[in-house]
């Protein structure tokens, strides 16, 4: 169906958006409201208003705000994999956490709207993922590459979870300070990261022990 708008006084036909075509408006939308006030403050209303449409179309595509909402976090969960799992071609360890480090990175740099929409609170009782899901599915890898790594130096390979959620969430925190400062650049950061992370782990004792304890 087509609509007849005037320019320069010349009639001309616009072509109205397919299902599709909207949906994917909306998801936009819903994606760059969610990043800058987070799901509690974005409402259905204002989602309808920058569209350009009734409420009715929103809640026809995705049955209310929490619909797009979980649309957006999947999308966003599946991006961020894609592209970690992606990266993750070096042979070397070091290797491999330069190409997880810069994975984040470029992710964050690029898909800005989408990180934090990732990194904001879910709504209680979503079962939408989180940035903390994306995380535990980032370390797991990271455990197989450390898992390798750890009995091949003789420590306990069944200590590869703890360093691997050690080592991401430590990539991830420095992710969301760089998202707000942007400097120094990205491949500093990822230099500086990877740098604090490998020669730690290179030096690493088979039996580390708390050396200062509290008094009871």
């Amino acid at each position: 169906m087509t609509e007849r708008i005037e320019s320069a006084g010349v009639p001309r036909a616009r072509v109205r958006m397919s299902a599709a075509q909207r949906r994917e408006q909306l998801i936009a939308i819903g994606r760059q409201l969610f990043a800058e006030r987070g799901f509690d403050a974005t409402s259905i209303e204002e989602v309808a208003a920058r569209a350009k449409v009734s409420k009715p179309v929103v809640y026809e595509h995705f049955g209310g705000k929490e619909g797009l909402y979980a649309v957006v976090v999947d999308r966003e969960v599946r991006g961020l994999l894609d592209r970690i799992t992606t990266a993750l071609t070096g042979g070397h360890p070091r290797e491999l956490l330069e190409q997880a480090a810069l994975a984040l990175l470029d992710y964050i740099e690029q898909e800005t709207d989408g990180f934090r929409v990732l990194v904001r609170e879910s709504p209680v009782g979503s079962a939408s993922g989180n940035f903390s899901s994306v995380l535990n599915d980032v370390a797991h890898q990271v455990e197989h590459v450390l898992g390798a790594e750890f009995k091949s130096r003789g420590y306990d390979p069944k200590l590869a979870e703890l360093y691997s959620q050690s080592l991401v969430g430590m990539v991830a925190l420095c992710g969301r300070w760089w998202l707000e400062v942007r400097k120094p650049r990205k491949d500093t950061v990822a230099a500086h990261l990877v740098n604090l992370a490998w020669n730690g782990l290179s030096h690493l004792e088979q039996q580390p022990t708390v050396r200062t304890r509290r008094r009871p």
